[in-house]
């Protein structure tokens, strides 16, 4: 018979007393669980799920690491105290030339500002004008650095009549892009064609399409103006638009426009009749016209080139057809320390903000 703890614990100890085989509880093995059965018929979910699992997971941590990789290497938001990745460097403003050493310069009339502003921003001269300067037009800026009257130009793309020219003399010529451009074509705000393609500037102005009609206007005759030969817009619309294909001959003298200021005045009021077309530079048109004569100005508009109209962000993604540059221009022999500090200068992110702030388009 079996007591409890508490009964046992109350009853007198018996010395030397044994238990008997009948005092003696008998202990039984547990019963032997078969799981196998189980385990079997649980395995294949249990192996997908822990599938599934894995493959969450691996994705959880290349997602975590794709994100800790821009966040740490591109915006540098905990770069360490010191570490010039943790802010944008500040662009330098002290003057890196004096008055005296600045090499002499000449240029187009469309980038004479650009010119006046390197030098303003390098020297610190920040009253200097163009009147101050002696300044002529891209073919004899071009000339001039030819016959090594000054250290560098910056002009539109030389012409092949220019290259000859400077090859005759013995001088190679180093023509490095320094801003983007676009080359526009212009009508009266009065005409309705808002765009053209390059094969209808093509044949307008070999003499191909003759009336607006034919490219969606007014039963109009065309009048097509040019620039003179070696002008820097002669030269971009005979490179860049025509691609080796002749330009017509001018009907007559009144249709070649001497300056840029012309052919822009011409268009908007010729004949009071919106029928005229010319082209220039955008930001001769958009910029430096303005300041000119803005009623003249306004009454012009700039076409659009195949559907994609003229402005800074086609020009500077290039999407533009006709998107060019201007160019940094001297000779290769040129072995002048100071100008080549001017060039780096006029390419480095301070020259290009420079451009930027003078309404022009960056190179970079």
């Amino acid at each position: 018979m079996f007591m409890d703890k508490k009964d046992a614990h109350n009853q007198p100890k018996k010395q030397n007393s044994k238990p008997t085989e009948q005092d003696t509880p008998t202990i039984k093995p547990a019963p032997i669980l078969d799981f196998s059965e189980s385990i079997k018929s649980d395995q294949p979910e249990s192996n997908r799920r822990n599938l599934i699992i894995l493959i969450g997971g691996t994705l959880l941590v290349a997602i975590i690491c794709v994100f800790a990789y821009f966040f740490f290497t591109e915006q540098w938001i905990f770069a360490p105290k010191g570490d010039d990745r943790s802010q944008t460097e500040p662009i330098a403003t002290d003057p890196i030339f004096t008055s005296d050493d600045y090499p002499a310069w000449d240029g187009s009339t469309a980038t004479q500002p650009l010119l006046l502003a390197f030098y303003r921003d390098f020297t610190g001269n920040t009253t200097a004008k163009l009147s101050d300067f002696d300044l002529t037009k891209t073919h004899e800026a071009i000339t001039r650095v030819i016959d090594k009257k000054i250290d560098l130009a910056i002009t539109t793309r030389p012409s092949e009549d220019e290259i000859a020219q400077a090859r005759a003399a013995g001088v190679e010529l180093e023509i490095t892009p320094v801003v983007n451009e676009g080359f526009v074509f212009f009508v009266s705000t009065e005409n309705p064609v808002d765009s053209l393609t390059i094969t209808q500037i093509q044949d307008i102005y070999q003499g191909k399409i003759t009336n607006w009609k034919e490219v969606g206007g007014e039963d109009l005759a065309i009048i097509p103006f040019q620039r003179p030969a070696n002008s820097g817009s002669q030269t971009g619309m005979q490179e860049l638009v025509m691609q080796g294909k002749p330009l017509m001959a001018p009907k007559t003298e009144k249709i070649v426009i001497g300056n840029m200021a012309g052919i822009v005045g011409m268009v908007s009021s010729y004949s009071n009749a919106p029928n005229a077309i010319g082209y220039s530079y955008f930001y001769y048109v958009t910029t430096m016209y303005q300041d000119i004569d803005q009623d003249v100005a306004d009454g012009i508009k700039l076409l659009a080139i195949d559907g994609i109209a003229p402005k800074e962000a086609t020009i500077s993604d290039r999407t533009y057809p006709f998107t060019t540059s201007y160019y940094i221009v001297t000779r290769k022999d040129d072995a002048n320390e100071q100008t080549q500090k001017l060039i780096d200068a006029m390419l480095s992110p301070r020259g290009q903000a420079v451009a930027r702030g003078a309404n022009y388009v960056p190179i970079q």
